[in-house]
């Protein structure tokens, strides 16, 4: 349903269009985490989780990863040398699960 409806016209710069597993990570994170005054529709996977995109702090961000170990079936861990990149954005984060799930 997605696709279709980006696929239909819609003119929106490419940089703003989330992919189906970005859609379903933000919606996630927003649900979680309680993020009542963020808009689904106002996130893009160029949205960066910290400072002036999400706000998220690092308990937010342990919560994720155990949402993400949960759901997709693989561990993030704290001592990875990449989490600063993992983390930067919804689409980054998203890139990271879609090459390492499980489920």
């Amino acid at each position: 349903m997605l696709r279709r409806a980006a696929s239909q016209g819609r003119e929106r710069p490419q940089a703003t269009t989330m992919n189906p597993l970005e859609a379903e990570l933000a919606a996630q994170i927003i649900r979680d985490l309680n993020l009542e005054d963020v808009q689904p529709d106002s996130v893009t996977a160029d949205t960066p989780l910290y400072g002036d995109g999400l706000g998220l702090d690092s308990i937010d961000i342990l919560e994720i990863a155990l949402m993400i170990s949960k759901k997709y079936g693989f561990e993030l861990r704290s001592d990875n040398p990449d989490n600063q990149k993992i983390f930067a954005s919804i689409g980054s984060l998203a890139a990271y699960v879609a090459a390492n799930r499980t489920r």
